[in-house]
């Protein structure tokens, strides 16, 4: 019976995960990156301004049979049940047993950052899986494995990097981990330059688009550091790492790492989480940058506390239940499941949203700036289409849209459409390289503007409509649309000043 369970569990586990985000995940509205991949995928490509070109192309292909939360969200369901299969197969290979692949489950199915990432779909979401797997084959090889499964993990490893450059990190911090221990001997074959030269030809195309247009990711993280994301300090990055893999949940990553350090056969991947998180340190990257790596640190940590628990059922019981009920506590951050009033009331309590921001941003009557950025975008269309409906036929046949950022351009492309919008246009990342798309902008509905930078290059700016959403974030739910006429300059002559990678 105890077999049975334990080649069971692993599938059972991934089940309940994705009914779980099945359920919850399609709430709320499109998220505004959500909305940004579905018109990126729209425009196939070896890669965009700030992301590569695999989660466009998914979102993109979801979206083909017509608009749908539910398939858009399916995506990182199936992504967070494959993590928790993924991270119990992990449990075995370390030599856990039963109650180790239940606590893993649990643990990584809720961990609030994890289960983030299995709400949205996000650049997170494959490698939620990824990252796991290329863990478990590189920790199956270790232990003697044909070394042939470094072509999997190269193909993995160029999988995850075309879905996120944040992999690049993680496949240094393992490699330095392997060579600082015996396990480095694995790395003596001539599979594992296969695997990483397969890896090498599965990025090169990205690789070659970034470069003909100047590495414009560079530039991105660069004013994204200077100016929009939170900086912090490596004492406070180490205290976020806390925050964000839940209320009591760190105390088995971290029996996890200590396990893990303290046994020669797998301090390799103690000493890659340890490069990781310095070097993210060191890059300010965003807390949430190294989380998936969080997997395969709960499973150790599940078998360490489940050798310290033999014979104590009782007290294996209470263990898990403690860890599902404090970790509920954030759920409703993690999982849109509380009507917008109930959550606001819920976060006046917990007080959440601010302890856990990574970004400068306006706080508006929602907190949570994920639930914000699930509000206001088919209103904000709706209202662009009736200043654009409004306008006499000689000038709405010239007339162009141009969106502040290209959560509002993507918006207005997502939905304008079911109101016959023409293309919107914008300056912000991935939406500059597609131009102004011949429009002379002698007629200009703006979107996200302030009247100041508008009255900079146009005679005429006009107030013309006033959006009305209260969730929205602020500037985007409650702003004004401005009809502009009488241009100083024609649009084509502006669009290199209007330009903004963040």
């Amino acid at each position: 019976m105890n077999m049975l369970a334990h080649r069971r569990l692993p599938l059972l586990a991934a089940t309940v995960t994705l009914i779980v985000h099945a359920i919850a995940n399609p709430h709320y509205g499109f998220f505004r990156d959500e909305l940004y991949f579905i018109i990126c995928g729209r425009h196939p490509a070896f890669g965009y301004v700030d992301q590569p070109p695999v989660i466009p192309l998914i979102a993109a292909f979801t979206q083909i049979f017509g608009h749908s939360l539910f398939l858009l969200r399916l995506v990182p369901a199936l992504c967070a049940a494959a993590s928790v299969y993924v991270s119990c197969l992990l449990v075995v290979e370390l030599g856990g047993g039963v109650f180790a692949q239940v606590l893993t489950s649990i643990a990584v199915a809720v961990c609030p950052v994890l289960l983030t990432f299995g709400t949205m779909l996000t650049t997170d979401a494959m490698n939620l899986w990824l990252w796991p797997l290329i863990a478990l084959w590189l920790l199956r090889i270790s232990k003697g494995a044909d070394a042939r499964w470094w072509l999997a993990i190269g193909a993995a490893l160029g999988c995850s990097a075309l879905t996120k450059y944040s992999v690049l990190f993680f496949g240094v911090a393992l490699l330095i981990g392997l060579v600082l221990t015996p396990q480095r001997r694995i790395l003596v074959t001539p599979w594992f330059a296969a695997g990483m030269a397969l890896a090498a030809a599965m990025i090169l195309p990205n690789f070659l688009w970034q470069a003909h247009y100047g590495f414009p990711m560079l530039e991105l993280l660069r004013n994204g550091q200077l100016d929009k994301n939170i900086v912090l300090s490596p004492p406070a990055y180490l205290l976020s790492e806390l925050l964000i893999t839940g209320p009591l949940l760190w105390v088995v990553w971290i029996f996890g790492l200590v396990w893990m350090l303290a046994r020669p056969p797998f301090r390799w991947l103690g000493y890659a989480y340890v490069t990781l998180i310095v070097m993210m340190i060191v890059a300010h990257g965003k807390h949430y940058y190294p989380a998936d790596v969080y997997p395969y640190l709960f499973a150790a940590g599940s078998i360490a506390i489940e050798s310290l628990t033999i014979k104590r059922q009782a007290l294996r019981t209470g263990i898990a239940s403690l860890a599902l009920a404090t970790s509920a506590i954030i759920v409703p951050y993690a999982l849109p499941i509380l009507p917008e009033r109930a959550f606001i009331r819920y976060d006046d309590a917990v007080g959440f949203a601010r302890a856990a921001a990574s970004e400068h941003a306006r706080v508006g009557v929602m907190p949570w700036q994920n639930w914000a950025d699930m509000h206001g975008w088919p209103e904000m269309a709706a209202t662009v289409a009736r200043v654009y409906a409004a306008l006499p036929s000689n000038e709405r046949a010239r007339a162009a849209i141009v969106a502040r950022n290209y959560g509002e351009a993507a918006a207005i492309d997502f939905f304008g459409t079911a109101y016959g919008l023409p293309a919107a246009l914008s300056g912000h990342n991935q939406y500059y390289l597609w131009g102004s798309r011949g429009f002379s902008g002698d007629v200009l509905i703006a979107v996200g503007w302030s009247a100041a930078d508008l009255k900079q290059t146009y005679d005429d700016v006009t107030p013309a409509a006033t959006l009305s959403s209260p969730y929205a974030r602020p500037g985007e739910g409650d702003g004004i649309v401005y009809l502009c006429r009488h241009p100083r300059r024609p649009l084509n002559a502006v669009w290199p000043a209007i330009r903004f990678y963040e």
